[in-house]
């Protein structure tokens, strides 16, 4: 005989077991605060190429992600525990490692593999060489990771740089003052100076020709996903989950661009679409997708290049102490090397 009052009853005990069901389900999602190193870019679409795949919700992560501040600061905002995780300069690690180990983040998947600094000179210029730049005007804004790591450029080419004028600029006019000439060439963050050349309606290939530090001898890592101490030591399965997520949106936007670029359009309609995925092809080829990268497996890196890659930073910030590569770097959440082969762009 049916009892309306058993089976409303029950219908409700049901509610309560969904609703506590659903509760729990949302206590084992771990929130991480992931920052970036600057304002909306086509660098940053993976990120949320993962949100809206589910790919953090896979690993239980709610991921929030939010604009920053430059690649540096990324490692402040973490070290001050205002964020878990982020985007952001290895070199800022290096920096900040010897004095303060017990704040610093930690690197776990590298996305920068070649280094994002160097020269921009005209085409036309006579400025072939390094050497060619003694006697010259460079333009640079104080303090820059690339104005700073000049000097050791310069050594390692055997460049007298006491005999370069540098003149402190804006960034936002290190491409302007070199089109008007008032510089020879400016020192800059490669893939940021070629999108301005872009807006300015000038052909940074063919008007252009650029002196990438990395290929005169500064070999050095750049921007990769770091982490706080604390996610590390707390929570090591949010940490691995996080890099697996991350690691499956950058190999999917390898493989189709567009849809990243759609994600990313999706938090900024504002964008140029074109712009940003000319940008983001500029980082493929130029930044990420190398032949070390092919090598060893997208996200890794080499010790004994991060090494001297440490002494370099050492040298062009007068660091009186070193960290090790290991306290800089932590290859043990990596997904297994197939999930991150990737092939390098020869064109």
């Amino acid at each position: 005989m049916f009892n309306r009052r058993t089976f409303t009853t029950a219908i409700m005990a049901g509610a309560v077991a969904l609703g506590l069901g659903s509760a729990a389900s949302a206590q084992e999602m771990t929130k991480i605060k992931f920052t970036l190193d600057w304002k909306y870019q086509a660098m940053h679409s993976w990120y949320y190429l993962a949100i809206d795949k589910g790919y953090f919700a896979a690993e239980k992560l709610d991921v929030t992600v939010d604009q920053g501040e430059g690649s540096a600061a990324t490692v402040n905002r973490i070290m001050s525990g205002a964020y878990d995780a982020g985007f952001g300069d290895v070199n800022a690690i290096i920096q900040n490692a010897p004095s303060k180990p017990a704040d610093t983040p930690t690197m776990v998947y590298m996305i920068y593999n070649q280094p994002p600094f160097g020269i921009v000179l005209k085409a036309n210029s006579p400025i072939r060489t390094p050497k060619d730049l003694e006697g010259k005007k460079l333009g640079g804004p104080a303090g820059s990771a690339t104005t700073r790591l000049f000097p050791v450029f310069a050594k390692l080419n055997g460049v007298d740089a006491s005999k370069i004028e540098v003149l402190n600029m804006a960034p936002n006019l290190q491409e302007q003052m070199l089109v008007q000439d008032q510089v020879n060439g400016s020192m800059i963050f490669t893939a940021t100076s070629y999108m301005n050349l872009v807006g300015m309606k000038l052909d940074p290939d063919k008007d252009f020709r650029w002196m990438n530090f990395g290929d005169y001898g500064v070999d050095i890592y750049s921007n990769g996903v770091m982490v706080s101490p604390k996610l590390l030591k707390d929570n090591p399965a949010a940490v691995k989950g996080l890099v697996k997520a991350i690691n499956k949106a950058l190999m999917d936007t390898i493989a189709n661009p567009d849809a990243a670029i759609d994600a990313l359009m999706k938090r900024e309609p504002l964008l140029n679409r074109d712009v940003e995925k000319r940008r983001l092809q500029y980082a493929f080829k130029n930044l990420m997708l190398s032949k070390e990268a092919a090598e060893i497996g997208f996200g890794d890196i080499k010790d004994d290049r991060m090494t001297k890659a440490i002494g370099y930073v050492g040298e062009a910030y007068g660091l009186t102490a070193l960290p090790k590569a290991d306290q800089v770097f932590n290859r043990s959440f990596l997904p297994p090397v197939a999930e991150r082969t990737v092939k390098m762009m020869t064109n």
